[in-house]
This record gives C-alpha cells, structure tokens and sequence, in this order.
C-alpha cells in the first residue's frame, strides 16, 4: 500500500494511492498519518482502502508522507564508494545527525539554494519510516519496527557542512531537501536491502546503487539509534547516499536555480523537486 499526504479542500489529509488517484483514509480519529502509524491502524486502513471513493491526484497538492516527524535521524558515509570519494575511512559505528523538519519540502514543491551559499549539493537515500515505539530493539527483529520506507532527498550545503566537525549548520538549511512522494508500507518491501536508488539532476543520473552496499544496513540502524533515544511512530531513518555527490566530481556540480532533481527508489517511486534560488525577506 501507497500512503501519501496532501493539501485538499483547506486542509491536510492523507489516503492511499490506488492507480491516477487517491482514497482519503483521513478521519477524526486519525486526522494525520502519524496518528493512524501510532494507533497502529495499517490493517484498518488496508482494508478501506479497498471500498473508499477515489479522488483525482491532479485536484491534490503533496505534502511530506509524515508531516510533522518527531525525529529526523540521518546516517553520513553509509556506503562504502561514498566514503572513498570523499576520501574518509569506514566508520566503525554509524555517523549520524539530525535534520529540522523544516528542512525538507514535499513531492513537487521547489527546494531552495540559500543565499549564504553557492555549494548545494544533491544526495538522494533511503527513508525508513518506523512504525511504533521502538527502544533497545535487537537487530534480528528491528523490521518488525518498521512502517515503510520512502525517498529522501538529503542535500547539503558543502562550506558550511565544513565550517566544523558538526554537519548540522550545511544539513539544515530551511527547504534545503525533501521527502516522498509516498510511504510505502513494509509489506510491499520485506528486504529493504534489495533496493535500487537512482539520482537524476535535469535528466542525467549521477548517482545509482544498491541498498545491498550499505555499510550499516537498516536493521542495525535501527537497534542501535534505538539503543539511545526512543523511536516513536512517524519517526524517519535518512540511511545515507552513495557516490556520485556534485562536491567529488572534477569540476564540481552544485544544484542551481531552474534545476530538476529526482531521487527515484525501486518500488517506491519518483521524488521530484525544482531548485529555486533563496528569496530575500525584509529586515
């Protein structure tokens, strides 16, 4: 099942894709996904979604699958080729650090180059979604854990990502990345290291790999991120980004205003993105 979260008729909903269209699986109960994710609701939602009336995609405005994540955990040098080009050794232990949710824009929406810098840079990943609380979760068990995954467009700011050996400044720029187009749930994805992640920029694909590289694979991310804080439904694992980034190629590419950036993950789909340049607000 394909969950999405869109802007319909003043308000923010969500519902399952089923062909050119949705059925609206919003309610007073489970106004958001998240809630439906934290009552556990998946089945329920299955099942109407079989019955439910379809409305047209094209009346709809997309929204982030998770609209208000309480955690958003990504993982840096997760694939060894990635790791290589920047010219880093294999991390012993995960590399991780967190991104505001008002980093990321939904499917469709423009994602945008500051004005502090000219260096952004494309990183398309793996989302993992999880589905109910998870703390101290064995790795033999962690896709228990799980309510579907997605694609994320991570993106960074290369200067100022540098400016210390905490990347948090360069991941969080406002709109900088982004995050969809769907959630697609676990069942339709029972090995999530069997996956094919492709970044396109105006067309041309620069980055392409298999999940399978990872270094540290969805079920240990998940055991050991749980190992320090708590996981709660609705929370998302950014699982990192292969070679291929704009900051190794010689000459340098970085993502420029009128640009299209796609991240396109087998069996989930096409995440699509238009680069804007920063407006300047008033003082």
């Amino acid at each position: 099942m394909k969950l999405a979260t869109y802007w319909r008729d003043g308000s923010e909903r969500f519902g399952a894709l089923v062909g050119e269209g949705v059925v609206e699986l919003s309610s007073d109960r489970f106004p958001s996904l998240r809630d439906a994710l934290a009552a556990n609701a998946l089945d329920e939602l299955r099942d109407r979604a079989t019955s439910g009336m379809l409305i047209s995609a094209t009346r709809l405005a997309w929204r982030k699958p998770i609209a208000d994540p309480a955690k958003i955990v990504c993982v840096g040098l997760n694939y060894k080729d990635h790791a290589a080009e920047a010219a880093a050794e294999l991390p012993a232990k995960p590399s991780l650090f967190v991104r505001f949710n008002d980093a990321q824009v939904a499917h469709e929406e423009d994602i945008v180059r500051p004005a502090a810098s000219r260096q952004f840079d494309f990183e398309g990943e793996l989302a993992v979604i999880i589905g109910r609380e998870a703390r101290h979760v064995a790795a033999e068990r962690a896709l228990e854990y799980v309510a579907g995954y997605s694609c994320f467009a991570e993106n960074s700011l290369r200067d100022f990502q540098g400016h210390s050996r905490q990347a948090t400044a360069g991941k969080n720029f406002e709109k900088s990345g982004a995050f969809g187009p769907c959630l697609v749930t676990a069942d339709e994805i029972p090995d999530p290291s069997k996956l094919i992640l492709a970044t396109r920029l105006n067309g041309m694909e620069v980055q392409h790999a298999s999940t399978a590289d990872l270094i540290f694979p969805v079920p240990f991310l998940i055991s050991y991120i749980s190992s320090f804080t708590r996981l709660l439904a609705g929370d998302v694992i950014a699982t990192g980004t292969p070679k291929g980034v704009g900051s190794a190629r010689r000459p340098q590419l970085w993502m420029k205003p009128g640009d299209v950036l796609e991240v396109e993950v087998s069996g989930i789909g096409v995440l699509r993105n238009r680069v804007v340049d920063e407006v300047a607000e008033a003082a």
